[in-house]
């Protein structure tokens, strides 16, 4: 339990170094993981029934070689098609976020250095590092956000891709 809470205090000490810049990431990251893996739940869990369904449903025409089959066919993947791709849009909008609000979290540090310098000078070494860390933390977190996030991003749109075309394959049309 102690190392429960010494995480959490490292965390929050972590977070709250970086300024309000931070915390913002902080809520992107969350949403941005959170999005990924219902991804992936749903690819593990849902994707299955909802092929089952369509295989089932095509497969029990009796006519697989008109025109209306070929529209009913391509009905069914457009349909799986808009399911599966169904929050990839907003993780790649999230994953773009990251490295921006990195940046307004350097921006916001350096002008607590200048403003700073303005009013002391630059005899308070120890508040011009305060700003200087808060503008690195900031820019460190977005990007490594981003890094992981474009990883499984990646890994989903190529897995996506990939049950599309053996859906694809599996309805036969002839």
């Amino acid at each position: 339990m102690t190392a429960l809470i010494n995480f959490f205090d490292n965390l929050y000490t972590f977070i709250d170094s970086g300024g309000y810049v931070q915390w913002v990431l902080f809520i992107v990251s969350i949403c941005l993981w959170s999005l990924i893996a219902e991804r992936y739940l749903y690819l593990h869990l849902n994707y299955p029934v909802e092929k089952a369904r369509c295989l089932a449903q095509w497969n029990s025409r009796d006519d697989r070689h008109t025109k209306p089959a070929l529209y009913i066919r391509n009905c069914l993947i457009a349909e799986v098609k808009i399911n599966m791709r169904r929050t990839l849009s907003i993780i790649k909008m999230l994953i773009g976020l990251c490295p921006l609000l990195g940046l307004l979290g350097t921006v916001l540090g350096m002008i607590h250095v200048f403003d700073v310098i303005a009013v002391i000078g630059t005899s308070n070494a120890r508040e011009m590092a305060a700003g200087i860390s808060q503008a690195t933390i900031s820019t460190m977190a977005g990007m490594t956000i981003a890094i992981g996030g474009l990883y499984f991003s990646r890994k989903l749109e190529q897995r996506v891709n990939k049950e599309i075309h053996q859906l694809i394959d599996l309805l036969k049309y002839h």
